[in-house]
Order: structure tokens, then C-alpha cells, then sequence
């Protein structure tokens, strides 16, 4: 079945996204040592063309941008940095899109949690203010750019992108028509258009990338627990425990080292192990990051 104008439309837009922002992630990776991963890049280290991570479940994800940290074109890395990009045109569509991205994203940054890896989302188009805030509370940095703003790019070269659920197709079609045959050089001054537009926006999402990224280590604390098991049938028995029990109590069997690392953009990682080589290789992996 042929694909839709206004489906065709919504890939070019998402091209065109996908070109703007691509030359700010190669900058920033080039400048960080550290490797940029996305679709058009070819490379050995994965099968086929897709950017594909699998989550602690077994479920694999294909994302759009992924920063590695010692990765090649031969190796893969740690990953480090998880960015989607995507475009939607109507509000009522925004929310889905916004969960759909955090499904692919949080359960691979469970995954590298050890990391702490920076969790991206590109977005063009129109975002109800609902589903942006709900991709921050979980911990994304959101680089959107408004619909305004691109329709106000592609008019500066005389080409009319504003639509709605009215528009007929065949206005779509010669819409997209232009699109696809403008010369490289218009489209380099709609994308120049766009950034300019959004450039405290840009600025502020690799200055965040560059923040979680560029990170040091303040502080490390390692804590050895040790104590009895005590256990109880009620509250009523647990508390009376607590009312006897005296803090200077021998200390008991060993049971865990309780690590916590903090660092100076603020970030922090933790972890709970029973011996010391797994404390160390916590410690280990953590340096290299």
C-alpha cells in the first residue's frame, strides 16, 4: 500500500531533524572521545542497519542516537547517552508518543544504570506541555522544537508546510514534492532557520549532555554492614526489638558493603554487594566512566 503525503511528509520532517541535530551529537562525540552511534552510520560492530540495545528483559530496542564511551566501529561500547528524535503534528497524538519513548529508553537505562547514562528526546512539532514534563520527570532533557518555529523555517524558502486534518492530500503530494526536490543548499538555510530559532534550546541540551558526560567523582563512601538477622511475625514484636536493642550490641555476622559514589554535577550511583571482588569491579567500572 502507498504510504500517505502526510506520512511521507512526517518522514521528510523527521530527516530533516535527524540532519540538524546530527552534526551538534558528531561535534560533542568528537570533542569527548567518545562514539556516536545512529542509522546511517555504518558500522561493524552491530548486525544490520538498525541501532538495536537490548534491556535486562530480553526485549530489544532500536533507537536513534547512541553515544558510547571506548566504543568503535569494530567494538561496541558502553553506552553512555540513549537520544530519540521524533515529529508529531497534533496534540492528541503528543502523549502516546512521549510514553512510546520512554518504553524504549528507561528499561535500557535500567540496564546501564552503572552509567547513569543520559537520557535524550529530540521532538518537533506539536507536544502537549503534559507530555513534555512527563518525559523530565523521568529524568529526560527535552530539546523540542515548536511547530511555529518550522513552519516559519520552511516559509523563509518560500515552501508551505502549515497543515491541518483539512488539508487534502493533493496539497500534501505538491508540498512534499517541493520538499524532496529543493536544492541541498535550501534545504541547508531551513535547517539553518530552525537552529538559529532554537539556538538557547540546542545550546541548553548539549550543555546538559556535556554536564552528565564531562562528570568527576567527589566523593566515595563504603560502608561493610554487619548485624544479626533478626526476624518478626507483627509490627507489635519488631517494635518492642527496636526498644531493647542497644546500638552498641556486638557487631555481628558480616553482611554487606553498601557502596555510594557521588560526583560534582551532582549525580549519584549506588550499589549493595557481598564481597569485595564485586565491590571492586563496581569501583573499576565506575573509573572508567
Amino acid at each position: 500500500m502507498a504510504k500517505s503525503p502526510s506520512h511521507k511528509f512526517g518522514q521528510l520532517i523527521g530527516n530533516l531533524l535527524e540532519e540538524l541535530i546530527e552534526p551538534f551529537l558528531t561535534d560533542f562525540a568528537k570533542r569527548s572521545g567518545l562514539y556516536l552511534d545512529y542509522q546511517k552510520n555504518s558500522r561493524k560492530a552491530r548486525k544490520g542497519k538498525k541501532v538495536t540495545w537490548k534491556d535486562p528483559y530480553g526485549n530489544l530496542h532500536d533507537l536513534d542516537y547512541v553515544l558510547e564511551r571506548g566504543g568503535t566501529a569494530d567494538m561496541l561500547g558502553t553506552p553512555v547517552a540513549f537520544i530519540e528524535a521524533a515529529w508529531r503534528r497534533y496534540t492528541k497524538h503528543s502523549r502516546n508518543k512521549a510514553q512510546e519513548i520512554q518504553g524504549a529508553i528507561l528499561p535500557l537505562a535500567e540496564k546501564y544504570q552503572w552509567s547513569n547514562p543520559f537520557l535524550g528526546a529530540v521532538l518537533a512539532g506539536v507536544f502537549t506541555e503534559g507530555s513534555l514534563e512527563q518525559l523530565r520527570s523521568l529524568g529526560f532533557h527535552v530539546l523540542y522544537f515548536p511547530y511555529e518555529t518550522i513552519v516559519a523555517a520552511f516559509a523563509s524558502c518560500n515552501i508551505d508546510v502549515a497543515f491541518d486534518e483539512k488539508t487534502p492530500d493533493r496539497s500534501f503530494q505538491k508540498c512534499v514534492t517541493q520538499i524532496e526536490k529543493a536544492p541541498k543548499a535550501t534545504m541547508q538555510m531551513v535547517k539553518d532557520h530552525l537552529a538559529n530559532a532554537n539556538k538557547t534550546e540546542i545550546n541548553n541540551f548539549v550543555a546538559a549532555l556535556k554536564e552528565r558526560l564531562d562528570r568527576m567523582i567527589e566523593k566515595i563512601i563504603v560502608i561493610p554492614l554487619y548485624g544479626r538477622s533478626n526476624e518478626f511475625a507483627t509490627i507489635d514484636d519488631a517494635l518492642r526489638f527496636l526498644d531493647g536493642h542497644s546500638v552498641y550490641e556486638g557487631c555481628g555476622d558480616f553482611r554487606k558493603y553498601e557502596v555510594f559514589i557521588s560526583f560534582t554535577n551532582g549525580d549519584r550511583v549506588e550499589g549493595s554487594f557481598k564481597d569485595k571482588v564485586k565491590v571492586r569491579e563496581f569501583l573499576q567500572f565506575v573509573a572508567k566512566q
